[in-house]
């Protein structure tokens, strides 16, 4: 069992330290891996999701997040980064995040968020208060395109969220709260 728990730190570690942070060394390659990644997922949210494009062109803006998770039974926890994009004026708000979580489960796993904000003031809210309720429960045993994933996600108030798994193996239910702000290094 020892053995296990030790495979599970390190799993963690390794996920959390690609996970959470953006390659580069300057700015501009920051932003650079930010925005990659947002094309990357944005493409796979079109591809996967019913008329996800039109959903977020009528949104007032939405959001793209890395985010890198950890749950060991009974609590989770995991960070990550993102760009909020305001669809009316196009300004890009770069930003970090940090979630905790109580639930049942264990595993690691390296995922995807799209939050569509249906409206200016859910949009202005997010940006300064930063903070996101919900549920989630997932499957999943992905490695690139290899295996498969099942997820639920709800969060509390207006914010419509999707998840998508990119890499990992987790089996887990959680309450959580996410904690977002902005990253005044790239701003």
């Amino acid at each position: 069992m020892n053995q296990t728990l030790v495979i599970i730190a390190l799993l963690a570690l390794v996920t959390l330290s690609t996970g959470c942070a953006t390659s580069g060394n300057t700015v501009q390659e920051r932003r650079n891996s930010v925005a990659e990644m947002e094309e990357e997922t944005l493409e796979r949210f079109y591809r996967e999701v019913t008329y996800a494009k039109r959903q977020l062109e009528n949104a007032a803006g939405y959001g793209v997040f890395s985010n890198a998770n950890v749950n060991l039974i009974i609590a989770s926890a995991g960070t990550g980064y993102g760009v909020v994009v305001n669809n009316k004026t196009g300004e890009r708000t770069y930003m970090r995040m940090a979630m905790g979580g109580l639930g049942l489960g264990f595993g690691v796993k390296d995922y995807r968020v799209v939050m569509l904000f249906p409206n200016r003031e859910v949009l202005t809210r997010f940006l300064k208060d930063g903070w996101e309720f919900g549920g989630h429960a997932d499957a999943a045993a992905k490695a690139s395109d290899l295996g498969g994933e099942a997820s639920v996600q709800g969060a509390l108030g207006e914010i419509k969220t999707y998840s998508f798994t990119k890499a990992g193996l987790a089996l887990q239910a959680t309450l959580a709260g996410t904690k977002y702000w902005q990253d005044e290094s790239l701003n």
